[in-house]
């Protein structure tokens, strides 16, 4: 019998086994912290502030670059 797939298969049995064990303690850790609900509100408006400035970072830069090449962004 080939042992490739039988040292693969159990080595996914492993990872995956430990990654479940952390997952689920890291789960179960996380309802015993008490979450400062305005702390959250904050990093979570942070993040949205970042990711519109982003989005529109973006934007510019496309059309500057569409510029450049010459590509035309009239509508018709």
């Amino acid at each position: 019998m080939e042992w490739i797939p039988i040292v693969l298969l159990t080595f996914k049995f492993l990872v995956l086994g430990t990654g479940m064990f952390f997952a689920i303690k890291w789960h179960y850790d996380q309802e015993k912290k008490a979450v400062d609900k305005g702390a959250v509100l904050r990093a979570s408006g942070k993040v949205a502030a970042i990711f519109v400035l982003l989005l529109v970072g973006l934007m510019l830069v496309t059309f500057v670059l569409a510029r450049v090449l010459g590509l035309d962004l009239t509508s018709s």
